[in-house]
């Protein structure tokens, strides 16, 4: 018990914070509610890959300590993810096509998401319609609500110190009930 208090500090609670952080703010019921998400377990994926992201984007302009904690957080979603599908009962042969799958998704979300924030706001809601909404046409005033959303985390992340990460804080700002406009199109 008193060792502990002797041990050198890893960064470990910094990580489990931070991690935490990703998965509390995908839990926000704004998600499911307001905008719309499946409150499945592929829906509950979904936001964590994108608050994921969010803190990766932020983190890329950050050189070798953007990456080291990235990469650490990274491991964190992986462990997590692997004890997930255990705890969901997948067997241990299948457990590594499983996590080869996570890892797929997720280096394809980020890459995707990762250009479309760049650009404009068609992109990025179309990006999500196809990842988050599985492409279904009367969902696009969610997407259109959610990209929107993006941007406002992107933007409120990329004025927040890098010492607020590295202190394990993700600090994001709360869900405002979006407005949505009526698709016209068909």
């Amino acid at each position: 018990m008193i060792l502990r208090f002797f041990r050198r500090n890893d960064g470990g609670e910094t990580i489990q914070r931070l991690y935490g952080a990703i998965v509390a703010q995908s839990r926000d019921p704004a998600y499911y509610t307001i905008y719309g998400v499946a409150d499945t377990i592929a829906g509950r994926f979904e936001m964590i890959l994108l608050h994921a992201f969010l803190l990766f984007h932020r983190l890329k302009d950050e050189g070798e300590a953007g990456q080291e904690l990235g990469q650490r957080v990274f491991d964190a979603f992986c462990r997590d993810m692997d004890a997930n599908l255990r705890e969901m009962g997948v067997g241990d042969l299948t457990v590594p096509k499983k996590m080869k799958k996570v890892a797929s998704a997720f280096y394809g979300r980020v890459g995707v998401y990762d250009t479309a924030l760049g650009t404009g706001e068609a992109a990025l809601a179309e990006a999500l319609l196809r990842n988050v909404y599985d492409s279904a046409p009367d969902r696009r005033p969610e997407s259109v609500a959610l990209a929107a959303r993006l941007r406002q985390m992107a933007a409120a992340l990329a004025a927040t110190p890098f010492e607020t990460f590295a202190r394990g804080e993700l600090p994001l700002p709360a869900a405002d009930a979006p407005t949505f406009v009526e698709n016209t199109s068909s």
